[in-house]
């Protein structure tokens, strides 16, 4: 067998690849199911902090950024090994799937809280008061002026974030979630052979790139400086 014959059997099997490819395949709907659960839970989370950090006091704020801190700096598979197998031992036992969600949620909403806020205060001083002088309450100026124009500022970077964060649905591996990369790693085991995270990236390319083209588009509709 030839070198290329040999590369070939290892991650282009055909065999290997048609006695798994469904099995796989069924992984990527949980990728995909995971993913919006994720994108729609972290950016409607942070969203909530990020308003709720222009209306708070010092308190408030204090706590929202404390926890936009934490989950900002932490490795998401720390968060997540913490929650899986820390958890248990005070009596609370989660499902793997649903500790993969909410720890990608709380690092999506830790970035997106930040997005937002930097898209709040760069709305100039002038329009605020604006606002205000036409008789609309804080809270309607917020709602009615402020942000929707810091939603349409962050939705380019926003849009990128969540891309990142939602790729590390493959840390779900790590604690038994049957993702795209949990199903290949079976396979691989069972099979012996490459073939299967072979499918497991080409999944993950279709998967992400039509998510990546979007973004290119929206960043280039919505790019700061064309409000």
């Amino acid at each position: 067998m030839s070198n290329w014959d040999r590369f070939v059997f290892t991650f282009f099997n055909a065999d290997i690849a048609m006695k798994y490819g469904w099995e796989i395949l069924q992984g990527a709907g949980i990728t995909i199911l995971a993913g919006l659960a994720v994108v729609i839970t972290g950016i409607s989370a942070g969203f909530g902090l990020a308003a709720l950090r222009a209306i708070g006091g010092k308190p408030v704020n204090f706590f929202i950024i404390v926890f936009v801190d934490i989950f900002r700096s932490l490795p998401p598979l720390a968060i997540i090994l913490v929650l899986f197998f820390g958890f248990p031992n005070i009596g609370i036992v989660l499902p793997s799937l649903i500790v993969l969600w909410m720890s990608l949620s709380a690092v999506l909403a830790a970035f997106a809280e930040e997005i937002f806020w930097a898209g709040i205060t760069s709305v100039p001083k002038g329009q605020w008061l604006a606002a205000r002088s036409t008789g609309l309450t804080f809270a309607q100026t917020l709602r009615y002026v402020i942000l929707p124009q810091a939603v349409r500022l962050g939705i380019p970077p926003l849009t990128n974030r969540a891309i990142s964060i939602t790729k590390n649905l493959a840390l779900g591996s790590a604690i038994g979630v049957n993702e795209i990369l949990g199903r290949a790693n079976s396979a691989l085991s069972m099979s012996a052979n490459a073939t299967p995270l072979t499918m497991g990236a080409l999944l993950y390319v279709l998967v992400f790139i039509p998510l990546v083209i979007a973004s290119r588009t929206l960043e280039r509709n919505y790019r700061w400086g064309e409000h």
